[in-house]
């Protein structure tokens, strides 16, 4: 180089340590145009093509260098964070290893190599490589909190939390350390002690977006709502474009029925979603919006970015065909939650000649009277709760799963993160989401025709196994003895009693200015709602005044245990179902107890449930398509008294002889599925619909 070369590659240099990029690249431009051949201008050339992210522009320069000087780790290892960020993964790995073979010290190149198997999911190449890096240099912070992740999603908490200590003891400021570690301490639901974590992260970095939406996460746990919605809307102010955050702050405002700019919140949303964007999880889309082509945009979205398929372990080997299929359901919830209260009689009922069972469990033992139920109604029971994915998908391929259904899908602690490693020939989803998974590794969903009506099979990426009605019942339902009367809540005899019993989340202010006109034309009749929390009631009291009704005609009742709820069906008359997320397993145990339940059935899964079931029990009469149509028999059926009879009289002839409480039927119908299932796998077809005969 002259001097004035040198002069001026020495200033480009300086500011590309300055963070001015551009400058720096103007000088760069012109040096390479004079001296084409030098290296180090082609180096740092490439280097400000890649903090402008311009990597395929970077691409070029980075190659021309090696032409020149094919001995250059540094060269590779830039090379190959340019290739990485492109997406070109297996070229970004071979450059990485180029230069490891030149320096196999190399910091940078080994942590980059440990970033990229992360990328890839294969998540044990990944920490071996941290661990390299940090053999090299034990206080390479980001490398500590990098691995603490990897770590944290195997669910080796323990050694998680023992890397943020690490990084906190040679950094105590380190708020972003703080913060993950916040994180795992909420998966253990330390709840106090990550709410702590979380407030260390903000004292030492008050604009940290990321850890106020996280603690918003925590406190949403510990039913904190408004604290919670305060520190979305912090979020929300520092960084709009947060993954999740706009979801997540609306879905608590639906918890607590505040419903203040829900029209508004509700557009941008829809508008996010149909740009791409990672806006809100699936299972807190359900109650907002019944269409099913943006609920499969929005599952696709949240699977491509946190379940993509996973191939670290290998294809599945094929399992040879035998006489009895050995089928597994996956679930968080196999205690005492709604989902058990469906299945438990169709684990104890499957044809033993034909099915092994077995039960995972992600859950904790909750000792309950149904935990021991569950756990001997399988052939074999496993407690996979403290199993990572990985370990889980090894265990069922282990044990030769032929049928893998999943219970969960997206709702709360699901592991649909092991069906990414598909742990099973044939994998399933049921019951558990009412809506597709947007992946390409579930197999088949499970629906009637009322639910997936045959021109809606387009919005979801399963293929749909159809049975004669979809869900199961468990008709082990125990009432409480305690006998109750309309004037324990305050009720006169003689007034109308409708009710919703659906968790506070489901209630729609439309759905809810409905259910205040229906009361309008009911004149002697009160709402019956459950109080899932004080700020719901008081929200809901406040809608009713803004309407002009007395918010006295609505009666909120607390929680109770389940014989007692399933009692206080006594003192109601008709059910009045949400949209556009019905009621699933509380609209059966409403008709099991002999209330109609009144419906209007949309165009999702989550908005046609009630729907199926009323078809299934012989009470389409009960199903709306119109909003017109679900207030004017909910307040015909309200003034008509005789009305009423008939059909609760028709639900009581008809729960003994049409198929929804038929346990022992709907077992069969599902065995037939899966057995044709088997089948075409085993006879080599793609997944294909599958019909199931009434």
């Amino acid at each position: 180089m002259t001097n004035e070369t040198r002069r001026l590659f020495e200033k480009a240099l300086m500011l590309v340590q300055k963070q001015q990029i551009d400058e720096a690249h103007e000088i760069l431009i012109h040096l390479q145009a004079s001296h084409p051949v030098n290296v180090d201008v082609l180096h740092l050339l490439g280097i400000t093509l890649a903090l402008q992210n311009k990597h395929e522009e970077a691409l070029a320069p980075y190659k021309k260098a090696l032409e020149i000087t094919p001995l250059n780790p540094s060269l590779y290892t830039n090379l190959g964070s340019s290739l990485n960020n492109l997406g070109k993964n297996h070229e970004a790995l071979e450059a990485y290893q180029k230069a490891l073979k030149i320096n196999p010290k190399s910091l940078d190149t080994i942590y980059n190599c440990a970033n990229l198997f992360a990328d890839l999911l294969q998540f044990d190449k990944a920490l071996d490589f941290y661990s390299q890096a940090l053999a090299i240099n034990e206080n390479f912070l980001e490398c500590l909190i990098n691995k603490a992740k990897i770590l944290r999603n195997l669910h080796r908490f323990d050694e998680a939390l023992a890397h943020y200590d690490r990084a906190l003891n040679f950094k105590p400021d380190y708020a972003e350390a703080w913060s993950n570690k916040a994180v795992t301490l909420n998966e253990l639901k330390r709840f106090d002690e990550a709410l702590a974590h979380y407030d260390r992260a903000l004292n030492f970095k008050p604009d940290y977006a990321e850890a106020w939406s996280n603690k918003a996460v925590t406190l949403n746990e510990l039913k904190r709502f408004d604290e919670a919605l305060a520190h979305y809307d912090r979020a929300l102010m520092l960084n709009p474009d947060l993954d999740w955050l706009q979801g997540n702050r609306l879905y608590t405002k639906m918890l607590i029925c505040d419903w203040d700019g829900f029209n508004s919140d509700f557009q941008t949303l829809l508008q996010k979603i149909n740009n791409g964007d990672r806006v809100i999880t699936p299972f807190m889309l359900l109650p907002l919006l019944a269409s099913p082509r943006e609920q499969k945009i929005s599952s696709q979205i949240f699977a491509n970015a946190k379940f993509p398929p996973n191939h670290s372990l290998g294809p599945l080997g094929k399992i040879p065909k035998r006489e009895k299929i050995r089928v597994g359901y996956f679930s968080a919830d196999f205690q005492n939650h709604p989902i058990a209260y469906l299945t438990a009689e169709l684990f104890e009922l499957h044809n033993r000649d034909k099915f092994e069972i077995y039960g995972f469990s992600f859950g904790t033992d909750d000792h309950s009277e149904m935990r021991r139920r569950l756990e001997s109604a399988f052939d074999y029971f496993i407690d996979a709760s403290k199993k990572s994915n990985e370990e889980v998908a090894l265990l069922s391929r282990n044990l030769q799963i032929d049928i893998a259904i999943d219970l969960g899908g997206y709702t709360k602690d699901s592991r649909i993160g092991a069906f990414s490693y598909r742990l099973a020939p044939i994998q399933i989803s049921y019951l558990g989401y009412l809506g597709t998974l947007g992946t390409s590794y579930m197999d088949y969903i499970i629906a009637d025709k009322t639910i997936i009506p045959e021109d809606s099979t387009i919005h979801y990426s399963e293929k749909i196994i159809y049975l004669p009605n979809y869900q199961i019942n468990d008709t082990e339902k125990n009432f409480s003895r305690k006998l109750l009367t309309k004037a324990e809540f305050g009720i006169s005899n003689n007034t109308f009693v409708f009710c919703c019993l659906n968790n506070n989340y489901k209630i729609s202010p439309h759905i809810f200015e409905g259910w205040v006109r229906i009361l309008k034309g009911c004149h002697n009749s009160v709402l019956l709602l459950l109080a899932d929390n004080i700020l719901a009631k008081e929200n809901i009291k406040k809608e009713a005044a803004k309407y002009g009704l007395d918010h006295q005609r609505i009666i909120f009742s607390e929680r109770m245990g389940r014989q007692d709820y399933l009692a206080r069906y006594q003192i109601t008359d008709l059910f009045l179902d949400t949209r556009p997320y019905n009621a699933g397993t509380t609209a059966s145990d409403a008709l099991w107890c002999g209330i109609p339940i009144l419906t209007l059935a949309g165009e999702s899964f989550s908005s046609r449930m009630a729907a199926s079931l009323l078809n299934s029990i012989g009470l389409s009469e009960l199903i709306t398509t119109t909003q017109d149509q679900y207030e004017e028999k909910a307040i015909y059926l309200g003034l008509n008294p005789s009305a009423l009879r008939a059909i609760q009289l028709k639900l009581h002839q008809n729960r003994a002889t049409q198929p929804l409480f038929n346990s022992a039927l709907t077992t069969k119908k599902i065995e037939q599925a899966l057995t044709e299932a088997y089948h075409l796998h085993h006879e080599n077809l793609p997944p294909a619909n599958i019909y199931v005969s009434e």
